[in-house]
């Protein structure tokens, strides 16, 4: 018995493992030999680089090599995230044909290799140009291939420009065509524990100055004017926070600032640094240009900050240029006293019948005289 049971589980056993080598597993990684570059050589070729152009159906990117930054010229040449172009190129370099696909142009859509200015394609074009405008790489990227492994390569569906050969290749490309993805959003990061006083003249309104008091819980306080209404707090605070987390929505040259001046915000923060704040309203945007005075902290934010104009979330408006209404704490209004009932002994009004009045109850009969007793 124990010898017939032994047999089955033997013969059970054959079947499941013959069973899993049937079953196909996407997530294998075919053997290769690493393949070739798809662009061998690039390196040395890159340092001639001076433009970057991704196109596809629905929008291009173009960035241009100024010095040793490379920038958007969309955006009135402003710089963009320097890292993510490193890795970009860095991917170029190391890319690698590791499959042959499809020749067959009616395929391609379904590698994403198809135009890029076909409507409806996820193909994008990207290429690296010269100063003359002449190609030094060029490829047309489509879908990449996921795999669920982990420590396994990323790769993605290829194809040059006018080859009809598709290939998979092995390595990270990075390229998107949208600008806003290439720029690097965050102008300044300062705790408001740093804002120790704050000077604010508005157009059209009283100067306005608030102080932090003294002690690591000291909290801003208006000391201009010395009269006042009741502020709220958490207003207070959000001036204090004016430049933690700042971040811009748009960006042009300073040149090119929109918009009517509201006056300026000037913050004295620890460690000898002052910010002015320049903002400009435009209809519902609002617009900044900001500069940095103090030592070397000052001079990397104005490395950054000059010869440009931020498009900033509205509500910091109240933030950089408060006035002492924007301030003031909201009263809670007290709740209405009930109304008196003034028509309760008011006469009917004509054509108003009277209310019937309530009959009096019978009065008690009076008491019978008393009857003298009888002698």
């Amino acid at each position: 018995m124990q010898r017939r049971t032994l047999l089955l589980l033997s013969g059970a056993a054959v079947v499941v493992v013959g069973g899993a080598l049937l079953i196909p597993n996407d997530d294998t990684v075919p053997p290769t030999d690493g393949g070739a570059l798809a662009f061998p050589g690039l390196a040395q070729r890159l340092q001639s680089a001076a433009k970057i152009e991704a196109t596809r159906h629905d929008g291009a990117l173009a960035i241009t090599r100024r010095g040793e930054t490379w920038v958007l010229p969309a955006k009135g040449g402003y710089p963009v995230r320097q890292e993510k172009v490193r890795e970009l190129l860095t991917g170029l370099t190391e890319l690698r044909l590791t499959e042959a696909r499809t020749t067959d142009p009616a395929l391609f859509d379904r590698l994403g290799v198809d135009d890029p200015t076909k409507d409806g394609s996820t193909a994008t074009l990207l290429r690296v140009l010269d100063a003359q405008g002449a190609p030094i790489a060029e490829l047309i990227i489509g879908r990449r291939r996921v795999r669920t492994q982990g420590n396994v390569p990323e790769s993605a569906f290829v194809r040059r420009p006018g080859d009809n050969q598709a290939w998979l290749a092995e390595g990270r490309v990075p390229v998107d065509s949208d600008p806003q993805l290439w720029l690097d959003r965050d102008i300044a990061n300062l705790p408001r524990e740093r804002v120790r006083r704050v000077a604010v003249s508005r157009t059209g309104e009283s100067p306005l100055v608030l102080t932090r008091g003294e002690g690591p819980d000291g909290k801003l306080e208006v000391t201009e004017p010395t009269e006042h209404p009741p502020l709220d707090e958490t207003n207070l605070d959000e001036v204090g926070r004016a430049f933690e987390f700042l971040t811009f929505i748009d960006v042009r040259p300073e040149a090119d600032i929109p918009g009517e001046p509201l006056g300026e915000g000037r913050f004295e923060l620890t460690d000898n640094l002052a910010i002015t704040v320049k903002p400009r309203k435009d209809g519902e945007t609002l617009w900044i240009a900001i500069a940095a005075e103090g030592d070397d902290e000052a001079a990397r934010f104005n490395a950054r900050w000059r010869g440009w104009a931020y498009q900033v979330g509205p509500w910091k408006e109240k933030a950089f240029v408060p006035r002492i209404a924007d301030l003031r704490r909201e009263e809670t209004p007290a709740p209405a006293a009930p109304a008196a009932d003034d028509d309760a002994d008011a006469p009917p009004t004509a054509g108003t019948a009277a209310a019937p009045a309530t009959p009096e109850a019978p009065a008690a009969p009076a008491a019978p005289a008393e009857t003298p007793r009888q002698q």
